[in-house]
């Protein structure tokens, strides 16, 4: 018994500098439908946009630019979201893109 728990516990303390680094994928995700699809579908002003237009080097140089629309303005400056959860939205993004090992097209 007290093994099991020595070994829970180092577990523990080694997987919590991994949980902390980044966003949240599941909140970004999240972020990411409820603000970014509204625009971003087919027929909409801002096209379509999934995790899989870009490669995850690409994602993570789009969110360090902090442009949007083209460079007309900066990255979430039209939505209400904090730079937490931009970082959220980025986090989603880099795990799901075309060359992740989880490539996901959110819908769209």
């Amino acid at each position: 018994m007290r093994n099991t728990l020595y070994t829970l516990l180092a577990m523990a303390a080694l997987a919590a500098p991994l949980s902390a680094k980044g966003g949240s994928e599941l909140k970004g995700k999240f972020y990411f439908i409820k603000n970014c699809k509204t625009c971003h579908v087919e027929g909409k002003s801002g096209g379509v946009v999934t995790p899989l237009i870009k490669t995850q080097a690409q994602w993570k140089a789009y969110f360090k630019a902090d442009k949007h629309a083209k460079g007309k303005e900066k990255l979430g400056a039209h939505t209400k979201l904090t730079p937490a959860q931009m970082e959220d939205v980025m986090t989603f993004l880099v795990a799901h893109a075309s060359d992740s090992p989880q490539p996901m097209t959110c819908g769209g």
